[in-house]
């Protein structure tokens, strides 16, 4: 019975919070009331996380979102305050530490990691002083045969590039074909306990890193490079270039310009939804409002009235999760429905269907994440248009997938770094890469924009 009033009484806490945080913006007066509230939530989220060993599914996503409603409303002090009180396992800790990662606030102490990362193995030997520790023996799982191996190949060749330039201790590496079935991962990750292997890398599959974090206890430890459906379990990671991982970062980037109301334009293929889905998520969450949301195909038909129905709508920004052709498309439709001055930006999707800056220039202004290697370059690793003038694998679209295999390397080097800091992060070529508190490597993107129809980078951000 308690846990099916904890979310009504979630709201209620939430509800009353929100209320005394709108008379504390006004005056000192309240400012102790307002304390009292916020102490409240916190305390309310804390509730709320002790249930969530139980939960699975459906509702563990609610819990979650309940927690991060609460937390979301508390200010740095309080939250630093708060979070530094909790007992080392506490359920809440990693969540209110990955609140103040967002926030760029430092973490009372690393996150509860268990032990299952064994960075002594072996005489492994210690760390040089930027963090640099790789393991003795790395295994990478990637599907080197199958249909995804023209997807692994930009991926093994980043994850070289990344290894052989560098000119320190370098671990014996081995790869493992993981094909294509869940099966043939398992198999893999098996074969590379037995030849020894202190930490693996891979899989590519979302199914077949299902299937590995499935195992429960991981006698080696993972980075698995996609997310799967099932959580990453202690002694892994999960690092991945996933439409929702750009949906946040946009929703963020939106949020921080202090844009309030948004008119979503998805398209209808699984980046499209995926992107979208997590977009409006995170920017509801985070204090705006989505107007309207709009699916449109790849030669999308005339929307304009339910483009100008949104316009009417006082919307100050346009979230574009489609291909840069079908952006073209829109253009002119957003124009004469009123919404071609507003803030407009996209996910990385933008920059497919494009490369002919006289069709192009239509989308100039138009914002969107991108790897740091191609907007400013990245320590260690030569420029994007060095590398592809040799290398097919770093060239157009691959490129993407190259910097996702480097920065796979610098994790398995310098995972440690991550795990134990309170402020670590990496500075890699798709972005500065930190690791939340549920085994998820989080990656700040560079950002880029269209000007003469030719993608530019924006500095700091924009």
């Amino acid at each position: 019975m308690e846990k099916r009033s904890a979310p009504l009484l979630a709201s209620a806490c939430l509800a009353l919070f929100l209320a005394g945080c709108a008379t504390t913006q006004v005056g000192g007066g309240s400012a102790t009331a307002s304390r009292a509230e916020q102490n409240a939530a916190f305390a309310q989220a804390s509730q709320l996380a002790a249930q969530r060993a139980g939960l699975t599914g459906q509702a563990l996503s609610e819990n979650t979102r309940q927690i991060q409603a609460l937390l979301a409303g508390l200010d740095n002090a309080t939250l630093t305050r708060e979070t530094t009180g909790l007992a080392v396992g506490d359920p809440l800790y990693p969540l209110a530490g990955n609140v103040m990662l967002e926030r760029n606030l430092p973490l009372p102490r690393p996150f509860d990691r268990g032990s299952k990362w064994n960075f002594d193995a072996n005489g492994r030997p210690p760390a040089d002083r930027d963090g640099y520790r790789p393991p003795l023996k790395l295994a990478v799982l990637l599907p080197l045969s199958g249909p995804m191996a023209t997807a692994a190949g930009p991926v093994r060749d980043g994850l070289l590039a990344g290894y052989y330039g560098e000119t320190r201790r370098r671990p014996e590496i081995k790869f493992y074909d993981t094909a294509s079935t869940p099966a043939d991962a398992t198999n893999a990750y098996a074969r590379a306990v037995t030849d020894g292997a202190e930490m693996v890398v891979g899989p590519l599959g979302r199914e077949q890193v299902d299937a590995i974090f499935r195992q429960g206890t991981l006698s080696v430890p993972v980075l698995a490079l996609n997310r799967g459906e099932s959580e990453v379990p202690d002694g892994a990671a999960s690092f991945s270039l996933a439409p929702e991982a750009e949906g946040v970062s946009v929703a963020d980037y939106l949020l921080k310009l202090e844009r309030k109301r948004v008119l979503v334009i998805g398209g209808s293929d699984d980046n499209g939804r995926r992107s979208s889905d997590a977009f409006r998520k995170r920017f509801t969450e985070g204090g705006g409002a989505v107007a309207d949301v709009l699916t449109v195909g790849d030669a999308p038909a005339d929307v304009s009235a339910p483009l100008i129905a949104a316009a009417a709508k006082n919307v100050d920004a346009i979230f574009l999760a489609v291909r840069g052709s079908t952006a073209r498309a829109l253009t002119p439709q957003l124009a004469l429905a009123g919404l071609g001055g507003k803030t407009r930006v996209g996910t990385s999707l933008l920059i497919q269907g494009t490369g002919k800056p006289e069709e192009d220039n239509v989308l100039d202004g138009v914002i969107y994440p991108t790897e740091a290697w191609s907007a400013s370059g990245v320590k260690g690793l030569p420029a994007q248009s060095m590398v592809a003038a040799n290398l097919p694998t770093a060239r157009g679209g691959a490129a993407r997938l190259f910097a996702f295999g480097y920065d796979a390397w610098l994790l398995s080097a310098y995972m440690q770094k991550l795990t134990e800091g309170t402020t670590a992060d990496l500075r890699g070529a798709t972005g500065t890469l930190t690791l939340d508190g549920f085994g998820t490597v989080l990656r700040a993107p560079a950002w880029a924009t269209f000007s003469g129809g030719t993608p530019v980078p924006i500095s700091s951000g924009g």
